[in-house]
């Protein structure tokens, strides 16, 4: 999908491992799957590295920094089109909020827990996803 395209709302747009040692994950998913890092730095956030199939993104790597020692865990980002709509009618089905809304160059994104304890987040692009 080209970066002036807006992602369908209810697919799957992003995975990422939020881990407390981003230099072992990384060495880890390049020997197991051969993925390539392309690191990536934007102004008051973490280290970011994107993991590339050949040319292709397929996933993303970072440590928070109000969670450092936090365990290694996959999250996936659900694409939608409002943000804050998502968020509130997740709300109103039982689910809890473990990360308001956070604004980056490219989109916004929350981290919701499902009313069964599934983590996931939901994503609203709202401009190119490309590393620089």
């Amino acid at each position: 999908m080209s970066n002036d395209q807006k992602p369908k709302t209810g697919t799957i747009g992003w995975t990422e491992i939020v881990t407390p040692n981003q230099a072992a994950t990384d060495e880890f998913y390049s020997k197991l799957f051969g993925w390539s890092q392309e690191k990536m730095q934007m102004p008051d956030c973490p280290p970011y590295t994107i993991y590339k199939s050949g040319e292709d993104h397929v996933a993303g790597s970072v440590t928070p920094p109000d969670a450092p020692e936090a365990p290694s865990t996959w999250l996936t980002y659900i694409n939608v089109e409002d943000l804050d709509a998502a968020v509130a009618k997740a709300k109103e089905l039982g689910a809890s909020i473990c990360k308001e809304r956070v604004d980056l160059p490219m989109g916004s994104f929350a981290i919701i827990t499902d009313p069964q304890g599934a983590t996931f987040a939901v994503w609203q692009q709202t401009g190119s996803c490309d590393a620089e």
